[in-house]
């Protein structure tokens, strides 16, 4: 297996298109950035996001799965980096192989070494286009194979935006 640890909002805003979803709804552009995980993720490739939730006293650094990907909203008070340097710490231990995606670079020089290599925001967001345009090449009706919105119900945004408050999930 190898890890991914993409730092959510550091991918946010590195990129153009996820600003101005962001700027209409933060929700739809966490989603977006989930969605993006999860397709970009292939074989042995296991994707996390990070959010930062330290400014939210009620985040609890659960983890939530939504398509394949873990997602963390990190503890009130304990920074997104923080989460994703003890992500990457565990992996070098455990001699597994992890990229981190963030374009901090006090985090960048803090995660490698080992198996563990980093990725800036902006190489990330590049790689998932270009990955999405082979979707797209090799997909007669031009939809994105592996798009979340195939693989998790219509009710994700609201998901989201529930584990950014530090609630869980509502049961049915």
């Amino acid at each position: 297996m190898h890890g991914l640890f993409v730092d959510g909002y550091n991918v946010l805003h590195a990129d153009e298109m996820y600003r101005r979803i962001a700027d209409e709804d933060l929700d739809t552009a966490r989603a977006r950035i989930v969605e993006d995980v999860a397709a970009y993720c292939t074989g042995e490739l296991r994707g996390t996001v990070v959010f930062d939730g330290g400014d939210n006293a009620d985040a609890d650094g659960s983890l939530h799965h939504v398509a394949g990907v873990t997602v963390i909203f990190s503890r009130g008070g304990e920074s997104a980096d923080t989460v994703i340097e003890g992500l990457a710490r565990r992996s070098r231990e455990r001699g597994e192989r992890a990229t981190v995606v963030t374009s901090d670079g006090a985090t960048q020089w803090t995660v490698m070494g080992g198996r563990v290599s980093r990725m800036s925001s902006a190489e990330f967001v590049r790689a998932v286009r270009e990955t999405g345009s082979e979707w797209a090449e090799s997909n007669p009706t031009g939809a994105r194979k592996g798009s979340v919105q195939d693989r998790i119900d219509s009710g994700v945004r609201d998901v989201l935006a529930r584990w950014a408050q530090g609630r869980l999930p509502e049961k049915d």
